[in-house]
């Protein structure tokens, strides 16, 4: 590399960090106005509303299969309400992985950077996430779904993983995909209003994490080049194709009397379950396939294997 183009290339870096600086600082100004104390916000005590829903009906895994058909209004309700509980188990075990990976930005220093000190400021708030997250599951009276084995492997994946346009497209694949579907609950009256206002609240504070996700994948990915993008985005398609199975634990079923496998098959063959995951991913995709994170033959297969691709991106 001749001089002129060392010296591009470092004034280029720089801008990128000046651009990561404030960034960060627009986000810690945000929450620092912007925020909720679930303890005081979410009124714990009262009673649950009889006869309303937990999710909304359409965004359960059973809906619209042969097996939804036999279900009574009572054991639908009670799906659902499994069904959120296994969410928001996968929310506090994926909000703590997400965690590590924050400690390790802010380990990289400089500790007192606007970068760094919003790492610290979004794990205080997946902290009280997930403290919501538990007290609501607590309520319910349904035990906390315990993740599978496959996630302990994740996490170790996770672990060792540079941080990169992966990493922080996998904070994305976690955040974008459970904002979208709490969007559509938050503004559903049918929806219990202990759930509604948790997602509001999270739905809120979200926002600012997954801005930051985005400009930290789009700032990696411009830094490097073809060849060194393309493992990045087959790791995050590939975590893609293991994480949303995941995300509702085939141990619902029994709640309504259905076995695991026969709950599991069923969802699985259902074509409400591609419309469901294209519903929930598709900003998250278009936004990928915009700053170059949805290229290449090998990415495109793995993200096609979860049924997510809107139709458009699904055919080029």
């Amino acid at each position: 590399m001749s001089g002129v183009e060392q010296r591009r290339s470092r004034t280029t870096e720089a801008q990128r960090n000046e651009d990561r600086e404030r960034t960060a600082a627009r986000l810690l100004r945000s929450s620092a106005e912007k925020f909720y104390d679930p303890d005081v916000d979410i009124a714990w005590d009262a009673p649950w509303v009889e006869g309303k829903a937990w999710l909304p009906e359409e965004r359960i895994s059973l809906y619209g299969t042969k097996l939804w058909d036999q279900l009574t209004p009572e054991q639908r309700i009670e799906l659902g309400k499994h069904e959120l509980v296994s969410l928001l188990s996968f929310g506090i075990w994926a909000e703590a992985v997400l965690s590590g990976i924050l400690l390790r930005v802010v380990g990289h220093g400089p500790a007192t950077s606007a970068h760094s000190l919003y790492a610290l400021t979004e794990i205080a708030d997946e902290a009280r996430h997930s403290t919501m997250f538990a007290r609501l599951i607590e309520k319910t009276g349904v035990p906390a779904y315990r993740q599978p084995a496959v996630s302990r492997l994740l996490e170790r994946v996770v672990q060792l993983m540079p941080i990169g346009p992966a990493t922080y497209g996998g904070t994305l694949l976690i955040e974008e995909v459970l904002d979208r579907g709490q969007r559509q609950a938050m503004a559903d009256p049918g929806v219990q209003p202990h759930v509604r206002q948790l997602m509001r609240i999270h739905v809120l504070e979200e926002a600012r994490h997954i801005s930051y996700a985005r400009a930290e994948m789009r700032r990696g990915l411009e830094k490097r080049n073809a060849l060194r993008r393309a493992p990045h985005r087959a790791a995050l398609a590939g975590f893609a194709v293991v994480v949303y199975p995941l995300m509702i634990t085939p141990r619902v079923y029994r709640s309504v009397g259905i076995s695991p496998a026969r709950g599991f098959a069923a969802a699985m063959r259902s074509p409400q379950y591609r419309i469901n995951m294209t519903f929930m991913s598709e900003p998250m995709l278009r936004y990928f396939a915009e700053v170059g994170m949805y290229d290449g033959a090998v990415t495109k297969f793995l993200w096609k294997l979860t049924r997510s691709v809107p139709a458009e991106l699904a055919a080029k």
